[in-house]
């Protein structure tokens, strides 16, 4: 056997958890690379199938049909894990409450003339139909409301099916704001721990928001992380560290952010990726340093556009 299949195959053993705890992966370590399934349609099932094949085991959606097939997601994964032979608690689901505005006029997953908790309580239970489970790991609310008011409501909605059981972590996303994260963390009984944002520069990349996750425990998910990054991962020298250390530039700008503490979205639909990003964080999950100094880091990260990229980034030689 090769060592390229080798490492695949103990790549996918990692995922399934197959090898001895103490050395298998486990749905709540962090940073790791979560399939995302936005934008794919009618072939959402499809992707959602491959993915989890390739040894995805964190999938992203949202109860939003405009841009996402949630309903398919559950028959994806399903169908993966019949096959693989998985349990559901082997997969970590991840989905969003969408506000009014977020919808198409002629397709909106709840009664839009109800009650803006009612609201939230519906787009669950579609949620929970959809993805055909009786519970979350994860519910994100999509966006900021119009006012704090409305905010809180959804959120104490959100609060309230962690209580019942329903949930077992909320979040936010799409708040680029440090005051925003700050204010909606310190008035929450049940705090976020996840914030999902663009990744990009114009908000900066998110440092300070960064650092404040941080420091409070908070999951930041990266989404836009190639469709935004291109600069920075095909900059002449990026090119060359990839080349040298047998990575593609792709591959190599999601190493970059998860030696940053980022959780990016990976949406490839091309299995040969996926397996290839599998392969990639089953390495950095299980301890190698792809980076081996901050000098190597900063070839990526001074090509990002934002100067004070590196302002949370880990001891040299934690890398």
């Amino acid at each position: 056997m090769t060592s390229t299949n080798t490492l695949f195959l103990l790549g996918a053993l990692l995922c399934c958890n197959l090898l001895p705890s103490s050395h298998a992966l486990v749905l709540k370590d962090r940073p790791v690379l979560k399939y995302g399934t936005a934008w794919k349609k009618e072939d959402t099932a499809k992707f959602v199938h491959q993915a989890i094949k390739a040894g995805f085991r964190h999938i992203d959606t949202a109860c939003q049909p405009r841009h996402y097939r949630e309903d398919l997601v559950g028959e994806g994964w399903k169908a993966a894990a019949k096959e693989l032979n998985l349990k559901r608690e082997d997969l970590w689901l991840q989905t969003k409450f969408s506000g009014l505005g977020a919808h198409s006029a002629d397709n909106i997953p709840y009664d839009k003339d109800a009650p803006l908790e009612t609201r939230v309580r519906q787009s669950l239970a579609k949620s929970l139909h959809n993805l055909q489970t009786h519970y979350l790991d994860s519910w994100l609310m999509h966006g900021p409301e119009n006012n704090w008011d409305d905010h809180f409501e959804v959120w104490r909605t959100m609060e309230e099916a962690v209580d019942e059981g329903k949930v077992i972590q909320i979040g936010l996303s799409n708040f680029y704001r440090l005051e925003d994260v700050v204010w909606a963390y310190d008035h929450s009984r049940i705090k976020p721990k996840v914030l999902q944002n663009r990744f990009y520069l114009e908000s900066g990349h998110d440092v300070e928001i960064r650092a404040f996750c941080k420091e409070k425990d908070i999951e930041y998910q990266s989404f836009w992380t190639l469709t935004a990054n291109g600069d920075a991962y095909r900059h002449p020298k990026a090119l060359e560290l990839a080349k040298e250390k047998g990575l593609s530039p792709e591959e190599l700008f999601y190493a970059f952010c998860m030696a940053l503490g980022i959780s990016p979205m990976d949406g490839s639909t091309n299995e040969v990726h996926m397996k290839e990003d599998i392969a990639l964080m089953n390495r950095i999950r299980s301890g190698e340093k792809i980076f081996l100094d901050s000098s190597e880091m900063s070839i990526i990260g001074n090509a990002l556009g934002t100067s004070n990229w590196n302002t949370i980034l880990e001891e040299e030689d934690e890398l």
